[in-house]
């Protein structure tokens, strides 16, 4: 039942409108919701009345704010479905800020959505046991629904971007410090392989080295996604180079790393320019590597570099199944894989390398693209000749 004091503010002068009802039952209201809040374990279970209580109040004022704002018909079709524009110069919202809090406190995103759930129900029973509703109580029902689901995508969007912030820190924190541990082991490695020399012990001392350098690439491309997920950018030093020298280097380094699968390479015209060369290896590295991961294992994976008036071209081109024009959309997008391949590939691949190659081509304001048909995938890299700032 209402208190005493909410019953006669409801009864003075006729039906209150919804926005005064809860401005004038705030504190009731408020109350709800810390308890409500109170209940949700185990984030609730060390937080202070404060805590529980954030930034209640402020989404409340705003949603009866909301309620006094004149709405025309053609602004109330596009705030449903989500296209409402609000003011250019509008800082973070009450319910944004909520969300980010209620991340860095431990709460799921279900139980944020759940106490707009709880907050929606209390107000709206609050207000009904009050006093019977008025003639405009169904226009105020709809606005009050309105603003608290646009306070809740507000702070679904905000709690989700919070929460892979953090999983992009920790990924970029643990790949730093894994780093450490694993040149060690390297270095072990290389020097027994050394000190051991036409003994039986280098081949398991090359298989180590050849794991631990494995690692190695995945620990780099983990590191570049963190980055470039946090929007640090992907860190590029560009030099003069010639292309065709660092490629023909990659090259060798791959035949090396895939014995067992065929790799030709041509290059011609005017390759020399300025660029990471570093970047490139690592480009022409990720391309080849899901070539042999995933074309047929008999035909051979051809590199090709060709040097024009305006552009370089890097091609690599594989035979095997032909890709979806569905799933072309999303090679490049983070930590996903193909479909086909084998399952060792599978455990071997985060699905960053197609990712870090859209990167590092777009960091020398270049593009990259995929052309797969009749049995035949190329990915094509164009570098501009004169270096631009990147896209």
């Amino acid at each position: 039942m209402p208190s005493r004091s909410t019953r006669a503010a409801c009864t003075e002068g006729g039906p209150v409108r919804l926005a005064d009802f809860i401005e004038r039952n705030m504190p009731t209201i408020v109350n709800a919701w810390e308890d409500f809040a109170a209940t949700l374990f185990p984030a609730a279970a060390q937080a202070s009345s404060g805590t529980l209580r954030d930034h209640a109040e402020q989404i409340l004022q705003a949603i009866a704010e909301d309620l006094r704002t004149p709405q025309t018909r053609q602004e109330q079709a596009a705030k449903s479905k989500g296209q409402a524009t609000g003011s250019p110069i509008q800082g973070r919202t009450a319910a944004q800020t909520h969300a980010l809090l209620r991340a860095a406190s431990g709460f799921s995103m279900q139980q944020l959505v759940a106490e707009y759930r709880a907050l929606r129900a209390s107000v709206l029973r609050l207000w009904f046991d009050a006093e019977p509703p008025g003639l405009q109580a169904v226009e105020d029902i709809g606005r009050f629904n309105e603003a608290i689901d646009e306070a809740v995508a507000e702070s679904v969007d905000f709690f989700s971007r919070e929460v892979d912030r953090w999983r992009n820190v920790f990924l970029g924190v643990l790949g730093h410090d894994l780093r450490g541990p694993l040149n060690a082991i390297l270095m072990t490695s290389q020097l027994i392989s050394r000190i051991g020399d036409g003994t039986p012990v280098c081949e398991p001392t090359a298989r180590l080295i050849r794991s631990g350098e494995r690692m190695k690439q995945l620990l780099d491309d983990l590191l570049d996604y963190s980055r470039t997920s946090l929007e640090l950018g992907l860190p590029v030093s560009p030099a003069p180079c010639d292309l065709a020298a660092v490629c023909q280097e990659e090259v060798e380094v791959q035949r090396a790393a895939l014995p067992g699968c065929r790799i030709e390479y041509a290059a011609a015209g005017a390759t020399q320019g300025t660029r990471d060369a570093s970047r490139i290896r690592q480009v022409v590295g990720n391309l080849v590597t899901n070539a042999a991961r995933y074309g047929h294992p008999a035909s051979p994976v051809a590199v090709r570099l060709r040097g024009g008036d305006a552009d370089v071209r890097l091609s690599v081109e594989n035979e095997g199944p032909t890709i979806p024009r569905e799933t072309i959309e999303f090679l490049f997008e983070p930590l996903r894989r193909a479909a086909e391949g084998s399952a060792q590939a599978e455990r071997t691949s985060m699905g960053l390398g197609l990712f870090i190659v859209r990167q590092v081509a777009q960091a020398h304001g270049g593009t990259v693209s995929v052309d797969s048909a009749d049995g035949r995938t190329v990915f094509t890299v164009l570098l501009p000749r004169t270096p631009r700032q990147a896209a």
